[in-house]
């Protein structure tokens, strides 16, 4: 055959017997690179490497089909220098083509990188879970706290390894962290009084200042708690009047009211306990309220988003398939509907049966059905029965858990108000729907498949994360904009603070993607960046050792692991072991495939091996072991050098049964169901590894099961953590018992019945078909359209194990004489799979060094030497069956190592150990050199700082985007009394087509008595409306040349909530008149969050009978009752009634009084100051000032030119 035909003058080919044909020498990789062709008309370079000591030469020779490459060195100082290799055919096609990468990704915009993706296993008990910003600061819940980063902190350099951060955090920006507390589930920022509030795991509600100084060597401590739910806090909402709103399991929905938190909050730090007694008796129960007769109105599934809408007043709050509306001032519950807009009433869906107690319930009664039946049947076929219908129900859970099922598909996920008023929804199918604010479904969009996790809107976009990592920016009319991977892992979080989208995905890594992503600024980013790239670049190189060893069924010596290993470990950092057939027998089979089922692994043999070779590796001292997977009889593990673990983590398993997973109904071999594969995938360096031990198909004339057994695993291996399985599989422990003990004894009865040798097989291959389903299914879910296999994403792959290619067209006896005059050139020319590499059948783009070691396979055991081989009857033919093969991210092997080819790799060592005898194979060790190109994350950081902030381009961009049109407010003073509507008027006035988008807020509130006195006048905490004010729409879009009209209305009452515990209610009644407020108007564009601020001086004047009423009746008024409202604040409030500045300019007018009715001339505010329009700059004015004239007078217009 046309085979290529490699030799070294000092390896174990070397026998003048064996005639070897001539080569050229030429130089390549250095000054020279000089290529010339061989007689042969293929193409042969020379290479030149320098190791320290010298230069050794190398020659190489390129055909069509791959590439071989002889080192000249002594085979015992061939580690030296890389080894020659042959590379198969069809390695730059599909699945197969090394996978793309930059250093900057096309296709995705620059971001700033809070935080890079830690490594998994340093963020045990410390995963952030939710996200949220405050005006300066983005604050983190993680499973052991809060965290807090500072804007100001946010492009500094990270403390690096040996700092004060841990594991995992030595390249995040600068952050400060809470005192270890209950997991942190929920966020969310309380504007006006400076607070973050948190709702927790052990059910406590949690708040922390933002002003506080925090600390490097101390952590900070949460400023007023209580507890709010024997349960998990799930969701929190500060509502437009101020109540704090939280959602628990079971659809339990309690409210805890303003004037209770702020309160406490005023208490002294003295008086923590009274503080949290009287939030914990103010509690509002509102499942209790709308509950009659044991009938709930709404949801019994979990409340996991609560929404306020500010524009109408009102709250949504979302089960799994439905919603309920609510009145945010009376908390009245308005309308109860499900997902696809229906109303819904009296319906409790607790009563909705859950699929995964049906499929526990049907096992359970199908097994005592059978227990009833005659004991004469088969008890095989009993047994069968059994285990089928378990992993039936096995295969039904992991579909539900897929997101399959049509009804966990519709689920809603995420809630947000976007800024024209809409609400907007997002479900586990990937579909978004459009609300309006009544609860109507308007419409719906599906730009991706995958489940929406997160919402956050922003001026006139909308901003979506999926499962699958991705991140979509809409336009209000639900649009695509832009799409881009934002990261690896699921995007779980999103919040918009400075002049950032932040993005929080599952591993915990946070990336801020600037407002005006996709646009110019991304563009100058990413090409300034580049320019830079040599600044943030850097070199890594470590060596990784690869052990392959078939150990048929039996164990070893410490003499012959050492042998194997403690001679090549001196001078690597990973160790990487495959072992074949560590346990084999039916019984053992079926037993496997059951642990498989309910997510156990390993077994007493694979447990001895790992103790064996951790020993051998001085495990503990030197190596430690980063994790281990075994399916059946094939084991994989990975041990790291103490030095280098702090680089390396991720660590993902993955197991694929070939054989197993295939052969129901068939009588098929043990051997057969040995087949299949075990894999690890870990981060190095922040580059994807992965290494695969896999055992294929026996017998000579098997190659092309072989094949299929490769395509199989390639394509279909799916790494999840090992961890997370239980999680997937509800239930399936109660199905331990019943699986072990049905296997354990079919097994006995096997001992005593061969004949029921298939069934057996059958079983484990049913039940461990459907385990490795399930295995996959997390992987599934989240890219359900994903193009390429994870083996082919990763940036190198190795595969190692007893891949049984036999050799072919020769017989034992010409094999045997080979072998003894050490013709190994001519052997491999018989290699079934150097064969079916170079025909593009396998190992497609794979390399593997040239052999020059005999083959390993079969021998007798315990018998020395190469008169060793197979003596028996059948006198197997020798053949190289245990091999090893990889692919770096190199598409060709004389590119150099960069972000655009991360990992280069080269074989030093490949041999196998002839002197040990404990098995029918020999074990076999591959040793890599691998250099990686990776990235300085925290200079990275420091240098897009620098960029952003000085960059004149960005600057002048910014400058633009900055620009907030001008707006004009109809009046600064309104005066309402026995319940009137003023309609005020606000104008967007700009001249360049920009929309403008408001919201008002209350900001401070005096109570005016009969003799005209102040009783005092107080910032209002939270910036929320006093419950006798509601005003419609309180936010909303205003296009250019247009205005909007909102209804500022008195209501009939005001609750006596409002009255202070120091006041009878008819003391109140005779002393108090007038209510005075300051309504905050902020205006902003779409590429900022900075606002300009408006100031409304408000009066409302109650009178006597009011007063009298709600003194006779305050204490038996029901907060639910609805209550009669003027004929003019009876129109539709989620409606935008815009107008052009020359037709309604005054019509205000009718409702508004003279300045001279307005008794202002004693009042505490000063109205003067009231006419002054302000810019805000993202810093806050003191709120908490005593005297708010100062605070009023100080606003100012805001210096553009800082940003310049």
């Amino acid at each position: 055959m046309d085979g290529i035909k490699d030799y070294d003058v000092h390896g174990l080919d070397h026998n003048p017997s064996c005639t070897q044909p001539a080569r050229e020498k030429v130089y390549h990789k250095g000054t020279h690179n000089l290529i010339h062709n061989n007689n042969d008309g293929s193409l042969r370079e020379e290479e030149l490497y320098n190791d320290g000591e010298g230069s050794h030469l190398v020659n190489r020779k390129v055909e069509g089909v791959g590439v071989v490459a002889d080192g000249l060195d002594d085979i015992h100082h061939h580690h030296q220098s890389p080894l020659a290799e042959f590379e198969g055919t069809g390695g730059g096609v599909g699945s197969f083509k090394v996978p793309a990468r930059a250093p900057l990704h096309p296709a995705r915009p620059t971001y700033l990188e809070i935080r890079p993706h830690p490594l998994k296993e340093t963020q045990v008990g410390k995963f952030l879970r939710t996200i949220v910003c405050s005006e300066t600061q983005l604050w983190a819940g993680q499973e052991s706290g809060v965290r807090v980063w500072n804007f100001s902190d946010q492009y500094e350099c990270g403390i690096g390894i040996g700092g004060r951060a841990r594991r995992g955090d030595e390249d995040a920006a600068p952050f400060y962290e809470s005192a270890d507390i209950s997991p942190a589930l929920c966020l969310m920022f309380d504007s006006g009084n400076k607070l973050i509030w948190s709702g927790h795991k052990d059910g406590k509600i949690r708040s922390w200042r933002t002003d506080q100084p925090n600390s490097d060597d101390s952590p900070f401590k949460e400023s007023l708690s209580w507890n709010a739910h024997r349960g998990p806090v799930l969701s929190l909402m500060l509502s437009s009047y101020g109540d704090i709103w939280s959602g628990f399991e079971g659809g339990i929905i309690k409210v805890w009211p303003w004037e209770a938190v702020q309160k406490s909050l005023s208490l002294s730090s003295d008086e923590t306990h009274i503080a949290s007694l009287l939030v914990e008796r103010s509690l509002v129960n509102l499942r209790s309220q709308v509950t009659v007769n044991g009938v709930c109105s709404i949801s019994s599934s979990d409340v996991k988003c609560l929404l306020s809408d500010h524009v109408r007043a009102k709250v949504w709050a979302s089960g799994s398939l439905s919603f309920s509306l609510w009145d945010a001032r009376t908390r009245e519950l308005l309308k109860v509907y499900n997902v696809d807009g229906q109303i819904e009433n009296g319906v409790d869906m607790s009563s909705v049966p859950d699929h995964a107690v049906e499929d526990e319930s049907n096992v359970k009664s199908v097994s005592k059905s059978k227990k009833e039946k005659s004991q004469g049947g088969n008890f095989f076929q009993r047994s069968r029965n059994a285990i089928m219908g378990a992993a039936g129900a096995v295969r039904r859970v992991a579909t539900k858990g897929s997101g399959a099922s049509s009804e966990d598909s519709r689920k809603t996920q995420a809630l947000v108000l976007s800024s024209d008023g809409m609400i907007w929804s997002g479900c586990s199918n990937g579909l978004l729907v459009q609300w309006d604010g009544n609860g109507n479904r308007l419409q719906d969009f599906h730009h991706h498949p995958c489940a929406v996790l997160c919402l956050c809107a922003h001026g006139s976009r909308i901003w979506v994360g999926y499962i699958s990592g991705m991140v979509q920016v809409l336009d209000l009319e639900g649009n695509l904009v832009a799409n881009w991977v934002a990261h690896t892992d699921p995007v779980i979080k999103m919040a918009i603070g400075g002049d950032y989208v932040f993005s929080l995905a599952n591993h915990g890594g946070i990336r801020g993607w600037t407002l005006a992503t996709p646009g110019p600024i991304d563009h100058i980013l990413q090409s300034e960046r580049a320019q830079k790239r040599h600044l943030y670049t850097r070199q890594e190189n470590f060596k990784i050792l690869v052990g392959t060893w078939n150990v048929a069924e039996g164990k070893t010596s410490q003499e012959a692991l050492a042998t194997w290993l403690s001679s090549a470990i001196l001078d690597v950092e990973i160790v990487v072991i495959g072992l074949q057939e560590v346990e084999m027998g039916a019984g053992f089979l079926a037993m496997s495939a059951a642990k498989e089922t309910v997510g156990l692994e390993g077994t007493s043999s694979g447990q001895w091996w790992l103790d064996a070779i951790g020993k051998t590796l001085d495990e503990g001292s030197s190596f430690e072991r980063v994790g281990s997977r075994q399916l059946a009889g094939l084991l994989i593990a990975i041990w790291v050098r103490k030095t280098l673990r702090v680089h390396v983590g991720d660590l993902d398993v993955a197991a694929v049964a070939c054989g197993l997973g295939r052969a129901i109904g068939n009588k098929a071999s043990i051997s057969y169901c040995e087949e299949g594969g075990v894999g690890l995938r870990l981060r190095v360096f922040d580059r994807i590894m992965c290494f695969v031990n896999c055992h294929f198909a026996a017998h000579l004339e098997a190659v092309n099961r072989r094949n299929a057994d490769f395509d199989h695993i390639y394509r279909t291996m799916a790494f999840t953590r090992s961890s997370n399985l239980l999680d997937n599989v509800t239930g399936m422990l109660r199905y331990l018992f019943l699986t072990c003990s049905l296997v354990f004894s079919t097994y006995l009865l096997w001992l005593l019945y061969s004949s029921g040798l298939p069934w057996i097989l059958s079983l484990a291959a049913g039940v461990s078909s459907a385990a490795q389903m399930l295995r996959g299914t997390d992987a599934a879910a989240i890219s359900p359209g994903k193009g390429k296999p994870d083996l082919a994403e990763a940036d190198m792959v190795i595969f190692c194990g007893d891949l049984n290619y036999r050799l072919f067209g020769i017989s034992y006896d010409e094999a045997r004489d080979f072998v003894s005059q050490r013709c190994f050139d001519w052997l491999r020319e018989k290699d079934q799979l150097r064969a079916e590499m170079k025909a593009g059948k396998v190992f497609q783009g794979m390399r593997e060094a040239i052999i020059k070691f005999p083959p390993t396979y079969k021998f007798d055991k315990g018998k020395p030497g190469l008169g060793g081989y197979d003596s028996g009857e059948k006198k197997r033919i020798p053949a190289w069956c245990d091999r090893v093969l990889y692919r770096d991210s190199q598409a060709a092997p004389s590119m150099p190592c960069s972000l655009g080819s991360p990992v280069a790799a080269s074989i030093l060592q490949y041999d196998a150990c002839m002197e040990v005898t404990d098995s029918d194979h020999k074990p076999v060790r591959c040793k890599f050199s691998v250099e990686v190109s990776c990235v300085d994350r925290s200079v990275r950081r420091r240098e897009f700082g620098k960029i952003f902030q000085y960059n004149d381009k960005i600057r002048s961009i910014l400058e633009e985007l900055y620009y907030i049109p001008e707006v004009a407010v109809s009046t600064s003073q309104i005066f309402l009394q026995n319940q009137e509507t003023f309609i005020l008027i606000i104008t967007n006035r700009s001249t360049r087509q920009d929309n403008v988008f408001f919201q008002i807020t209350c900001q401070y509130q005096s109570t005016v008595d009969k003799n005209m006195q102040t009783s005092g006048c107080r910032p209002r905490d939270s910036f929320c409306f006093p419950r006798w004010l509601k005003v419609t729409p309180a936010a909303g879009m205003i296009k250019s040349g247009e205005d909007e009209e909102i209804l500022v209305h008195q209501e009939e009452f005001r609750n006596s909530e409002n009255i202070p515990e120091v006041m009878s209610p008819r003391k109140w009644s005779e002393e108090t008149r007038e209510e005075e407020v300051i309504l905050m108007i902020n205006v902003k564009s779409s590429g900022t969050t900075k606002v300009r601020t408006h100031h409304v001086h408000l009066s409302c004047r109650f009178s006597t009978d009011a007063v009298c009423m709600l003194s006779r009746n305050s204490s038996t008024r029901n907060e639910g009752s609805s209550h009669h409202r003027s004929n003019s604040s009876t129109r539709n409030e989620g409606s935008s009634r815009h107008r052009s500045n020359s037709s309604r300019r005054n019509e205000g007018s009718t409702y508004q009084r003279s300045n001279s009715s307005i008794r202002n001339e004693g009042s505490y505010l000063h109205r003067s100051a009231l006419q002054q329009e302000s810019v805000s700059n993202g810093s806050r004015r003191n709120e908490g000032s005593s005297h708010p004239r100062s605070s009023l007078q100080q606003e100012s217009t805001s210096d553009m030119n800082k940003y310049k």
